[in-house]
């Protein structure tokens, strides 16, 4: 993980401290910015590989700065907040960040979501032929999904909201992201929709490992293909 640097972006000496530890017992490097000014003339200095980002700034809201930390090099942005609002969530993914972590958080799910944000970068703009993850394999190609081997028989609606989840593995894709991917020409899309081919996809893809297992639902805000982390 050398040469892998994180910026932490926090007013809070406490939590800048926990997560500096945390990072660098791992093997990163570490980085601190204590608002926004500050996280913007130190990301444009040292263009970090990944931000964990705050929203709760003093100078101003994080919020506003995801789409300006992604022009400094296109970092990964991990948002680490006590804002739990849906609509807080689903704003921060959508500017671009590629995760959201409640406070307060488990040291090692953070880690755990960061590793999958790190291994997955650039698979939004581009998608490997096949993702395997355990017992799940996806050929994009030939458009089939496989579990412990086996073909599971996949509707082209069912196949479509799986890819898109697929374009960013073990991490959360809003509700709208998923059906303006899978319904690219309907102009009345619905949740609704989008949660009865969830089920479908679930009753044939997670089987007896139960609900949950292949498939995260993040409430009120997207799903998350689970991977290996």
């Amino acid at each position: 993980m050398s040469g892998t640097r994180i910026l932490v972006v926090d007013d809070e000496l406490a939590i800048r401290r926990l997560l500096r530890n945390t990072l660098e017992r791992t093997g990163y490097e570490v980085s601190e910015a204590v608002d926004g000014a500050d996280a913007l003339r130190v990301a444009a200095a040292l263009r970090p590989t990944a931000i964990m980002l705050d929203l709760g700034l003093p100078d101003r809201d994080g919020l506003e700065l995801v789409p300006l930390l992604k022009r400094l090099g296109g970092p990964i942005i991990l948002v680490v907040s006590a804002r739990d609002a849906t609509d807080q969530k689903v704003a921060a993914l959508d500017l671009g960040a590629e995760d959201y972590v409640t406070k307060p958080f488990d040291t090692e799910e953070l880690l755990a979501r960061l590793r999958v944000a790190l291994r997955g970068r650039g698979t939004t703009i581009a998608k490997p032929k096949i993702l395997t993850s355990g017992e799940l394999e996806i050929d994009f190609e030939h458009r089939i999904a496989r579990r412990g081997g086996e073909e599971a028989h996949l509707t082209r609606k069912e196949f479509d909201v799986l890819s898109a989840l697929a374009t960013a593995p073990g991490r959360v894709v809003t509700h709208q992201k998923i059906m303006e991917a899978a319904w690219p020409n309907d102009h009345d899309r619905r949740v609704e929709y989008l949660r009865i081919v969830i089920r479908n996809l679930r009753a044939k893809l997670e089987g007896s490992a139960g609900v949950g297992s292949v498939i995260a639902n993040e409430l009120g805000v997207g799903y998350r293909l689970l991977v290996d982390p």
